[in-house]
């Protein structure tokens, strides 16, 4: 839909689709990314997906990263490319040109999984 327009990108950020639970020493997961309610990022886990995201802002369309490690090692955070000091979009990634149509594609989640989960969540919260 946005396609054509040179005053507003849509990216999607994929930092968070092949990501594992962080483990501890003990490979049990790391409650230090987890808030008390064991759902919840903690403070340790925004800071883990703001990185990830901000660098996957400044990834080229095509070659983002789609995991995130849990290092909380502060030297992973990248700096923008003094030759591409700005955001990657489809346009400024070389994809501007490009004949795919993007509404013609279908989600590969069923709707009904959808309600399922956001139904489980509430329940599981709830607990």
């Amino acid at each position: 839909r946005y396609e054509q327009r040179d005053d507003l990108a849509v990216v999607i950020q994929p930092f968070f689709r092949n990501t594992l639970l962080p483990l501890d020493s003990t490979s049990k997961p790391d409650m230090s990314f987890f808030a008390a309610d064991c759902f919840h990022f903690s403070v340790r886990g925004y800071a883990e997906m703001a990185m990830a995201l901000w660098n996957n802002m400044l990834e080229p369309v095509g070659e983002k990263q789609t995991y995130n490690n849990f290092t909380y090692d502060r030297s992973k955070l990248r700096c923008p490319n003094p030759e591409k000091p700005f955001l990657s979009t489809r346009r400024n990634s070389g994809f501007g040109n490009s004949d795919l149509n993007l509404e013609k594609t279908e989600s590969s989640v069923p709707y009904w999984a959808v309600i399922v989960t956001a139904v489980a969540g509430v329940l599981v919260g709830s607990l």
